[in-house]
């Protein structure tokens, strides 16, 4: 992200450090969110909230007892 920042370019950075260059922008663009600086996508903290409730929401779907008309 700094090198980014100081004018590196994904391209170059890719070629450089192997990651492609569409995964720097991605965490580019992740630490942007997660600064506040984008809006257009969730930070890193939205994103852990909805996976825990999704979870929690899953096990809680799971665990519901059968109706006796069910059977």
């Amino acid at each position: 992200m700094d090198l980014v920042r100081a004018g590196r370019s994904p391209a170059e950075l890719a070629e450089q450090f192997e990651p492609s260059e569409q995964t720097i922008r991605d965490w580019v663009a992740q630490a942007e969110a997660n600064e506040g600086k984008r809006k257009d996508m969730l930070s890193s903290v939205e994103r852990e909230i909805l996976a825990k409730a999704t979870a929690w929401f899953g096990r809680e779907a799971d665990t519901k007892p059968k109706n006796s008309s069910d059977s």
